[in-house]
């Protein structure tokens, strides 16, 4: 069941490509107006003239905090209320975690994470006081399975996760819903240009490390799943009267959840009575 697709304002950080991208001129097809966040004045520029008065760009770093807080109240005045926000902006960081440096760690979380709770925080009070509204936050399937080599990235996915989660039963008395939004392996810039991959030094993960970065760097660009129709996915919900707490995006997110789902049983299942075991034995008199 679906509520009615009156347009709406949308707010969209990192539209200037993949599923930000796509998310933005599918909703702006759809007639919505659309705010989408930008990191150079030619790109912010170019959004603008998309469809001029229901296209507008604002440059933004979401890792600044008050700046963050400043857009969201300027758009506000001045667009809109915003119904819709979609926290997209994020980027991949590559490497084994004894790879990595603690800094590469502190820059993902500060834009997977810290970036996309900044943005909600500041949207937040405007979507209280109307008792209405829809936060969609950009997670993975890598916030739910994981594999070799993307152990920061997989962390902020994981954090992020679980905050949208909870944030939705925080919320949810407040007509305002949160959905995390799961993709699988789609043709954006992910595994490309928004990949940050750091340096093989450690030569005993040159047999693990080597043959996953090969093939990931090969299906750059060649995944199976099509932008469009995931931005088109995640417009469809925001029309429901009831919405997802979680939406995977795509065939391969479908497959790899439900096996780890299935294995995780089959563990609980082989260690319950251990997991059982450790309350508190009543004193004997």
């Amino acid at each position: 069941m679906t509520v009615s697709s009156s347009p709406r304002t949308w707010f969209i950080t990192g539209v200037s490509s993949g599923f930000g991208r796509a998310l933005a001129q599918e909703a702006l097809a759809a007639g919505h107006r659309v705010v989408g966040t930008l990191r150079n004045e030619a790109a912010r520029a170019e959004f603008d003239a998309l469809q001029p008065g229901r296209s507008f760009g604002r440059l933004l770093d979401v890792t600044q905090g008050a700046e963050v807080a400043r857009v969201v109240a300027e758009v506000e005045a001045s667009v809109g209320p915003i119904d819709v926000l979609v926290n997209n902006a994020g980027y991949g960081h590559e490497g084994t975690v004894e790879e990595s440096s603690l800094d590469e760690l502190r820059q993902q979380f500060e834009v997977n994470v810290f970036g996309a709770v900044a943005v909600a925080k500041a949207v937040l009070p405007f979507m209280r006081a109307r008792r209405r509204g829809h936060i969609l936050n950009i997670t993975s399937m890598g916030g739910i399975v994981t594999f070799p080599g993307l152990g920061y990235y997989h962390g902020s996915k994981f954090a992020l996760e679980g905050i949208s989660e909870t944030l939705g039963k925080e919320v949810a008395s407040f007509g305002i819903h949160v959905t995390a939004v799961e993709p699988g392996g789609f043709r954006t810039d992910w595994a490309g240009r928004s990949m940050v991959r750091a340096p093989q030094t450690i030569a005993d993960y040159a047999p693990v490390m080597g043959p996953v970065r090969e093939r990931r760097l090969a299906r750059s660009g060649k995944q199976d799943g099509d932008p469009v129709k995931a931005a088109r996915a995640m417009i469809q919900i925001t029309e429901a009267v009831n919405p997802p707490a979680h939406l995977l995006l795509g065939p391969d997110a479908v497959k790899v959840v439900r096996e780890k789902l299935g294995a995780l049983q089959e563990e609980i299942k082989a260690w319950e009575a251990l997991s059982v075991s450790t309350d508190f034995t009543p004193a004997t008199v």
